[in-house]
């Protein structure tokens, strides 16, 4: 796998570790909102666009800021304890291992942007927020 992949698969196992009663998709395929959330609700993943890199030459380095885009909807009745609930919690776990187990040198995740969708049941509560993975490659191929 090349190393763009392998942070987007971390951050996706870092959901799936804080958030272990919530269904955890897309990063990697179906990315579509559901109409009904349940349980312990959902993260989508969406694996962004690295963008270009900034390029050191000696050695020579490949720089990226990757903004990996997440969005976070509870299960049950209270839409928005349950939506700071769980950002907190994914929060925590970002604190406790900035670097990703070594893939990154740093990750960090901007403040959410919350939006009501309608649902088969209502209202359903949104966030969507970026967690910028900073991280090295010799090749930006692999």
């Amino acid at each position: 796998m090349s190393k763009r992949r392998d942070v987007i698969m971390a951050v996706k196992a870092l959901a799936t570790a804080a958030l272990p009663n919530a269904k955890i998709r897309g990063f990697d395929g179906d990315t579509a909102r559901p109409t009904n959330v349940t349980g312990g609700g959902v993260v989508i993943g969406h694996p962004g666009d690295p963008g270009e890199p900034a390029v050191d030459l000696s050695p020579l380095t490949y720089n990226y800021d990757h903004p990996i885009t997440l969005e976070f909807a509870p299960g049950g009745s209270d839409q928005a304890g349950g939506l700071d609930a769980m950002m907190g919690v994914f929060g925590a776990a970002i604190e406790a291992d900035r670097t990703l187990g070594g893939l990154c040198s740093w990750i960090e995740a901007q403040a959410p942007d919350e939006d009501d969708t309608p649902s088969g049941t209502g209202s359903q509560r949104w966030a969507m927020l970026d967690v910028i993975a900073s991280y090295s490659t010799p090749n930006p191929l692999t």
